[in-house]
């Protein structure tokens, strides 16, 4: 029979090395070696991979890039980590379409912003009327951090879009009127339009990964 010490290490070795059901469900939208999967919609920006993470850089005079999954999603947990450029904007789009479905056609749809400040977080209609958060739920804050990795956390699911900061609640949404559905859209990154003569500025994600809830 093993003794006290033993159990005790058995017990903390099963602890830290469990995986928890749901963490499996997790699948990286990103393979790690090239962007296959991945299409460029709008804009001269580019994007490369580099090292664990995807480098989106601005292009002088470039009208807002985003670089979408092929892949739809309708409900979903989203994670990943960002850093951008002080000076830039950026976001990452959901349940987002083209006009025409092409990727020429001008990218709409949730935009979960990301920005020094303090609107990181909050849920922006890109082409698509402006602000979803109400104003009255937006109020600036700073779970965003310059210069570091931010975790984010968003959870789309029916008519609903909830958004976490560095583990702080930021945005929980209902929208009754655009989603009395399930709708489906893509992934989108989007390095912000800059003018002739500025830049070039860079934003940065990693641990891009997604849980279906449609199960």
């Amino acid at each position: 029979m093993p003794n006290i010490k033993t159990t005790c290490l058995l017990f903390t070795f099963a602890l830290f090395t469990s995986t928890p059901a749901e963490a499996a469900d997790f699948v990286n939208l990103v393979n790690g070696r090239n962007l296959d999967g991945w299409t460029q919609r709008n804009g001269t920006a580019t994007y490369r991979l580099e090292g664990d993470a995807v480098v989106g850089k601005t292009g002088e005079g470039s009208p807002n890039s985003f670089l979408c999954t092929d892949k739809l999603y309708g409900d979903f947990e989203l994670k990943f980590e960002v850093k951008v450029d002080a000076e830039l904007n950026s976001g990452v789009q959901i349940r987002s379409q083209t006009v025409g479905g092409t990727p020429e056609g001008r990218v709409n749809g949730p935009q979960v912003e990301i920005s020094l400040d303090g609107m990181a977080g909050y849920v922006y209609g890109e082409s698509a009327g402006g602000w979803m958060t109400p104003d009255d739920d937006r109020k600036a804050h700073q779970h965003f951090k310059d210069g570091e990795w931010n975790a984010y956390r968003v959870v789309a699911n029916g008519n609903t879009i909830k958004t976490w900061i560095n583990g702080h609640p930021v945005s929980d949404l209902t929208h009754k009127e655009r989603y009395k559905s399930h709708p489906k859209g893509f992934i989108g990154l989007q390095v912000h339009g800059i003018g002739a003569g500025q830049g070039p500025y860079e934003v940065r994600w990693r641990k891009l990964k997604l849980r279906d809830l449609t199960k």
